[in-house]
């Protein structure tokens, strides 16, 4: 049975694997590792020729996954990513035109921001839950501590730089939900197709929690 459209993207597990597919073929076991591993919210990259394609199998062929699409930058795309299965949309920036296409999508979504100007902006118009990026290179933990204090609605998924190491940290923050990585898809297990050390690395991310860092 297909595991029904999530309300927040943030709450369904601590961790948003962000892949980058180059071959259709590896879409359905790297999700289907992702999941057992305990990571069902699968965030595919629009970067590739390959990606749309690969959230179209995914969603037919993995039930128990919630694919969405990631690098979403224009309305096309919006669109594209839905028709394809797409169960939320995640973008690095956003304008007014790219946040109209999103809400009118009906799936959930989370546009990316990188400075509290952009939160506030975001509130305006009614969004909660954002992207944080580039969480690292934007002012990793200590930039979103800052900013808990006068924004406590603003919910967050930092992603960017952030490995098995540093995610405790975010996690334990009061305003992230979870963060997005992709150190469970190390490039060389995905060139041999070794769904069982992404899966052990999927569940090891799964099973991280605020303060408990893996080593």
């Amino acid at each position: 049975m297909r595991s029904p459209l999530p309300s927040s993207v943030l709450d369904l597990a601590p961790v948003v694997p962000v892949v980058v597919i180059e071959d259709v073929a590896d879409s359905v076991p790297l999700a289907r590792a992702l999941v057992a591993g305990g990571l069902p919210a699968i965030e595919v990259t629009l970067r590739t020729p390959a990606a749309l394609d690969a959230i179209r199998a995914v969603a037919g062929e993995v039930p128990e996954a919630v694919v969405g699409a990631g690098t979403v930058i224009t309305p096309e795309q919006v669109d594209a990513a839905v028709t394809a299965g797409a169960r939320f949309l995640v973008s690095p920036g956003w304008t007014d035109v790219l946040l109209d296409a999103m809400r009118a999508s009906g799936v959930p979504f989370l546009p990316g921001v990188s400075t509290a100007s952009e939160v506030v902006a975001l509130l305006e118009r009614g969004v909660r839950e954002m992207k944080f990026f580039p969480a690292r290179a934007a002012g990793g933990t200590a930039y979103l501590k800052s900013l808990a204090g006068p924004l406590p609605q603003a919910r967050f998924c930092p992603t960017g730089g952030i490995g098995p190491d540093s995610a405790p940290d975010y996690l334990a923050l009061p305003n992230v939900g979870c963060v997005g990585g992709s150190w469970m898809l190390p490039a060389d297990a995905v060139a041999d197709r070794d769904w069982g050390r992404v899966e052990a690395l999927a569940r090891a991310a799964a099973g991280l929690s605020a303060g408990a860092r893996c080593r």
